[in-house]
């Protein structure tokens, strides 16, 4: 959606096909970086997002010992910089909410299936109806995308073996307020609880609260009665957060999120291009999906404008810049993602005996602000994307 905005915004003619009947957001609460902020101000809605989401200036997680693992404050990167906690389904309505103002066409109940001749692109659906030709096909179905070997034939997406349960509650108290807080217990338990302001239903005061397990484990871990889940297990390890859910009965409204490691190489094959999570997902231990896909979709349509080569030609040099920023954010999710996701005591003592106390360090720990803020890139982010 936000690349469909971001190219009817500079004039032109927009067809947005969406899979689902309904369109509808998956998923819980993210973290909006100074990055996302900043494509989101050249879609209009930065002013409307941070009404709605709730102010993170730091990241702060600890180990059930009670000692600090990791202690990173968005000041330290910009004086009154910060973050922004969001429910996914608010950041989707915003979205949603302009495209028919800005001329986009949406046409739901078209899940995509085959894409032909990619120079000049017809997109067919499951039904059988044909879209196009088209003089660029955007292809943005997410990190599982059905398309992406259709555009790149070598590429590959393995599962993550871990992933997280999400909910949503309230913190009437505001308890959780102003940081996105971590519980490690070795690197076999993680819980997190983020701020993300009002929720889906207009509710204030949210937190979403995630737990970490592996994928394997989702149907077991479901299958435990809720309240000896939430005493033994999270209230084992972080009362305060297990407090949080004294209302919860049961296993409702919790959702799974799944993540894939994705290396396709050049996202683009003539006039058709890769973009987000389809292109480049990954762990979510940086926290920086949603706005690497953000900061895709409003340089994308500035790179159009700007460029005046064929649209192939101009996509093969956005994608080239967009690399220079998304994979050191693979890389390094790839790296860190054992510290904190593993099986065994190898992964928390590497976390416990050199990234805790190296993280310390001023030069890295201005290079963990980087990665924080999502400003670490090689070569300069553009006009449009500028934090």
């Amino acid at each position: 959606m936000a690349a469909a905005l971001a190219l009817a915004r500079r004039g032109h003619e927009v067809t947005l096909l969406e899979a689902f009947a309904q369109p509808r957001p998956l998923g819980s609460g993210l973290l909006l970086q100074p990055t996302g902020l900043a494509a989101l101000k050249a879609l209009g809605l930065d002013d409307a997002i941070r009404a709605a989401g709730a102010r993170v200036d730091r990241l702060q997680g600890r180990d059930t010992r009670g000692r600090t693992v990791m202690n990173l404050d968005y000041a330290d990167w910009r004086p009154g910089a910060h973050g922004v906690g969001i429910h996914r389904a608010v950041l989707f309505d915003a979205l949603h909410g302009r495209l028919a103002g800005a001329g986009v066409t949406v046409v739901t109940s078209a899940r995509v299936i085959r894409v032909e001749d990619p120079a000049r692109p017809v997109l067919q659906d499951e039904d059988g109806r044909a879209f196009g030709p088209f003089d660029l096909a955007i292809i943005g179905d997410g990190s599982a995308s059905t398309l992406r070997r259709a555009i790149r034939p070598g590429a590959r997406a393995p599962l993550y073996p871990w992933g997280a349960l999400w909910v949503n509650a309230p913190d009437p108290h505001g308890q959780f307020s102003g940081a996105l807080r971590q519980v490690y217990h070795r690197a076999e338990m993680m819980a997190g609880v983020l701020p993300v302001g009002h929720g889906p239903d207009g509710g204030q005061g949210q937190v979403s609260i995630f737990w970490s397990l592996p994928t394997a484990d989702f149907d077991r871990a479901l299958a435990i009665d809720f309240n000896d889940w939430c005493a033994s297990r999270l209230g084992a390890i972080w009362p305060e957060a297990a407090a949080l859910l004294a209302g919860q009965a049961d296993w409702s409204g919790f959702s799974r999120a799944t993540y894939r490691d994705v290396s396709v190489g050049r996202w683009n094959r003539g006039a058709c291009t890769l973009i987000g999570d389809a292109a480049h997902g990954t762990s979510p231990q940086l926290g920086q999906g949603a706005n690497l896909a953000l900061v895709d979709a409003v340089e994308l349509a500035a790179r159009l404008d700007r460029d005046t080569r064929t649209v192939a030609v101009a996509v093969s040099g956005w994608q080239a810049s967009r690399r220079r920023h998304t994979g050191l954010y693979q890389i390094v999710s790839k790296a860190l993602t054992p510290l904190f996701q593993a099986h065994g005591g190898f992964w928390p003592a590497m976390r416990d005996i050199f990234f805790t106390p190296m993280s310390r360090w001023p030069g890295l720990k201005q290079l963990g602000v980087l990665l924080l803020t999502g400003t670490l890139r090689l070569g300069r982010f553009p006009p449009e994307t500028r934090p």
